[in-house]
């Protein structure tokens, strides 16, 4: 298929200029002013649009079985509504249970992924140990493209990962050029603190955020990034929430750290008042982890995204469905932890953030894709608009609005977040590899039709290269 995107102002991280765009075979042929259609090329008009890289999730839950049941969104439905909101690409997570080969589980993911209309990537979490973990990691980095390993400090009791975990994972990240990324909670202290409040018969959603205190979510990821540190390796943390978890990030930064930080749009835009809803239903809809917290952290989250110390936004997309929820009707401990967006992200955050001066366009193509791509090692494949990227694109028009509902959404759930907000910019069309998967309302997604995306391992710590050197009984290489 060959498409040429006429008449748009083009817009990546680093530049904003008017110009056509020719699509062929999947990849950016072709950038100039008054480009020529080749015969048989779709022309499509993107006067008075912007022209940028369609969006990366670097934080989804298609179909993950989770808390008793499986996610309503599986990986078809779940990457058609993210072209509907102009996101191409997402990297979701294979959590093996403990005790399972994580290649074992790798292989279950790819295999229910087939389905993805959107190009996808994994991030592999480390819920147990001992040799075998040690030698699967390399195999998913060398020969299945994951340089990225996920680590959830809660949750104890399930797949929560230990200290030791945390350890001997880190390093053999460092070793293989890999990156851990955490969910920074305090698992023990959750724990105890659901037990407290189950005690004292707080039973219902509004317990929730209590039991997942700020505190908890700044002291793992101060935890975390000393690991890091100490071990000499990059990290990234998922779902910053606080003030505190920001503050750590800075400090770390400021210290010379490798290390990263992801918001989710929720979490800027939607505060913990909404555990206080009499209705049970509307408040355990918003019961995720971490939870949303008090507005003088989303501010804390906005100047975080602002000023360098956040440099992502995602969703953590898991949906359950009212019936799902229910299961934690007496108990909120039980209650599925996860809500949607995949498809919202990039309007909500076009809003919110270009439309009141927060953000300019190119840091929200930053903030999108552009950072995603980098941090993981696939740009510029993806999170760019270049001569040889993928034809990942959303064509993006600033004037055009709606209102979100769960009615007109297409994300396989039946509530929404963002139910009611207005918001001003959408996407008009999506491309995929060059293909139209969505235009003026239109969902043309196709089944099937994403591809797995590997993610090249970074360079390896130069002491990693010596101790494999040493070993082969070879001469260092030195990397430069």
């Amino acid at each position: 298929m060959t498409s040429l995107i006429r008449g748009g102002i083009i817009v990546t991280a680093e530049q904003t200029y008017r110009a056509d765009v020719l699509c062929a075979e999947g990849k950016i042929a072709a950038i100039g002013k008054d480009l020529e259609a080749p015969s048989g090329c779709d022309i499509i008009d993107a006067g008075g649009q912007y022209v940028m890289p369609g969006g990366i999730d670097p934080h989804t839950h298609m179909q993950l079985p989770f808390m008793g049941t499986v996610a309503s969104e599986d990986f078809y439905t779940g990457t058609a509504a993210a072209l509907a909101g102009g996101t191409t690409s997402i990297i979701d997570f294979v959590i093996p249970d403990p005790e399972q080969s994580i290649l074992d589980a790798y292989r279950t993911w790819r295999e229910w992924s087939q389905k993805s209309a959107a190009d996808y990537g994994f991030h592999v979490a480390i819920t147990w140990w001992d040799e075998s973990v040690h030698e699967e990691m390399g195999t998913l980095v060398r020969e299945e493209g994951i340089n990225s390993f996920k680590h959830f400090m809660a949750y104890k009791g399930a797949i929560m990962a230990t200290d030791e975990i945390m350890y001997n994972s880190f390093t053999r990240a460092l070793e293989l050029g890999a990156m851990p990324t955490v969910h920074a909670e305090n698992g023990e202290l959750v724990f105890q603190l659901q037990k407290k409040l189950l005690a004292e018969g707080m039973t219902g959603p509004e317990a929730h955020p209590l039991s997942r205190p700020p505190a908890a979510e700044g002291e793992a990821a101060n935890r975390a990034l000393r690991f890091a540190e100490t071990i000499g390796v990059p990290l990234y943390i998922v779902h910053v929430s606080t003030s505190e978890a920001v503050e750590e990030l800075k400090r770390a930064r400021a210290e010379g750290q490798r290390a990263y930080g992801e918001v989710l749009a929720g979490h800027l835009l939607i505060d913990e008042s909404v555990y206080q809803n009499p209705d049970w239903d509307k408040a355990a809809a918003h019961v995720m982890s971490p939870p949303f917290r008090a507005p003088e952290h989303q501010e804390a989250l906005w100047k975080g995204l602002q000023g360098g110390a956040l440099q992502t936004t995602a969703t953590d997309h898991c949906c359950f469905c009212a019936d799902q929820k229910a299961m934690g009707r007496d108990d909120f401990t039980l209650i599925p932890n996860g809500t949607a967006g995949v498809e919202d992200r990039m309007s909500v955050l076009w809003h919110h953030g270009v439309g009141t001066g927060r953000l300019t366009m190119n840091e929200f193509v930053a903030a999108t894709s552009a950072n995603a791509a980098r941090i993981f090692n696939i740009y510029p494949k993806k999170g760019c608009i270049a001569v040889g990227s993928d034809a990942d694109i959303v064509i993006w028009d600033p004037a055009a609005g709606k209102t979100i509902s769960a009615k007109t959404h297409h994300q396989n759930i039946d509530t929404n977040i963002f139910e009611g907000m207005r918001v001003k910019g959408l996407a008009s069309h999506t491309l995929t590899r060059g293909a139209l998967a969505y235009v003026d309302g239109d969902l043309r997604a196709v089944r099937g039709a994403g591809e797995y995306v590997k993610r090249p391992a970074f360079h390896a710590s130069f002491d990693a290269l010596a101790i494999q050197a040493a070993a082969n009984k070879e001469k260092p290489v030195d990397r430069g």
